[in-house]
Order: structure tokens, then C-alpha cells, then sequence
């Protein structure tokens, strides 16, 4: 079946591509990590969505474990198919920003592209950004020009400054990003990179 991916179900996918593991280790990393900011995980939402990506055919089930008098634990790993439905979905939302939360979490999770696709999509995301941008500060200039009194523009003014930091520091990302001493996707993780994710990994499975 065709897969439709939930935010939650696209971190999901992208923590098993750093490799196997099960629900409650899952959860637990998003929570130190605090993607939680970004998506809101519940135990019932949370395994409800591991069940669909195990419907859908994009993970699978590779083991089952009990420890001591805990409760047995499944193990997953990711199909062939689930990193191909990762990779779509950051790719047709990163370019967008018309859904706050999905591109937030394209965003998180953009170094699952190559470096020059990603930066191609932030690219037209940050053309869309100027646009919008421009057009608040020209509707702006002109209420005040006629003039409206400016207790009626509080929260156009306010728009108006998030935007333009929005545009502000999507300007500064590309810049590093264009430059190859800016890490870019898992091959590009140091040594120490890796101690902190893997005791990250250990925390979360205790």
C-alpha cells in the first residue's frame, strides 16, 4: 500500500535508520532529544504509529526480548521501502512551509538527503519566504501611510519581524551549508559525534 506518513511516523523512521530498535527505546530518545517540541508523543499515538509502519510494509520486526521482570520488547528495523518514504517525505516538505509542524520536522530531519538536494529545497523555501515577506512589508508600509492606527497592526507587525528572522537565519543556514566543513549526513559524524549519540542510545534502552 501506498504509504501516508504522519510527522511522528516520519522520526520514527528516521531513528531506525540509525538502527534497530524498540518502541519504548524510540520514544525515550525522542523525549532526551526533544523532538517532542516539535510532535506531541502519547504511548497510545506513539505505538499506534509503529503498528502502521509495520501495516504499510516500511519496518519490521526482527526480535523480541525480556528483561528480568520487564515486559517483552519488539525490536524493529526498517525495510527497503522505509528509507525511500523518509527520503519523500522531508523532500516534498523541506521546499514548503505552508505546514509549520511537517516543515519543522523535514527540516530536523533534512540530513537524510544529499547535501545539494536539501539545499535546493531550503532554497525554494527561502524564495517563498522573501515573497511573503515582501508582500507583508509592502501592506504594512501601506496601512501606514493612510494612516491606520497602529493598535490595528500589532500582530501584522509581529508576523512581519518573525518572517524577516525566519528569512534572516534560513540565509545564514544555506551559507553553511554551501561549505563542506558544515557535516552534513551520517557519514560525516567525528568520532565524538558517535560516543554521544551511542551513550544517547545506551540511556534510552535502560
Amino acid at each position: 500500500m501506498d504509504a501516508v506518513l504522519t510527522p511522528l511516523g516520519v522520526l520514527v523512521l528516521a531513528l531506525l535508520r540509525e538502527g534497530d530498535m524498540h518502541p519504548y527505546e524510540m520514544m525515550r530518545l525522542l523525549r532526551q532529544r526533544r523532538e517532542d517540541r516539535m510532535v506531541k508523543i502519547t504511548n497510545g499515538t506513539f505505538y499506534h504509529t509503529v503498528s502502521r509502519l509495520e501495516q504499510q510494509g516500511l519496518i519490521a520486526e526482527v526480535g523480541v526480548d525480556r528483561d528480568g521482570n520487564r515486559p517483552e520488547r519488539t525490536t524493529y528495523t526498517l525495510t527497503g521501502a522505509g528509507p525511500v518514504a523518509l527520503e519523500d517525505w522531508v523532500r516534498l516538505h523541506l521546499g514548503r512551509g505552508d505546514d509549520t509542524q511537517k516543515y519543522r520536522v523535514a527540516l530536523s530531519e533534512a540530513h537524510n538527503l544529499d547535501r545539494a538536494e536539501a539545499i535546493e529545497l531550503l532554497t525554494a523555501h527561502r524564495d517563498a519566504l522573501a515573497a511573503e515577506y515582501a508582500a507583508m512589508a509592502s501592506g504594512l508600509h501601506n496601512a501606514r501611510a493612510r494612516p491606520v492606527s497602529e493598535q490595528y497592526l500589532i500582530e501584522l507587525d509581529r508576523y512581519a519581524a518573525l518572517l524577516r528572522a525566519d528569512l534572516d537565519w534560513t540565509d545564514s543556514l544555506l551559507a553553511r551549508m554551501a561549505s563542506e566543513d558544515f557535516p552534513w549526513g551520517v557519514g560525516a559524524l567525528t568520532p565524538e559525534n558517535r560516543a554521544v549519540h551511542e551513550a544517547m542510545r545506551k540511556a534510552a534502552q535502560q
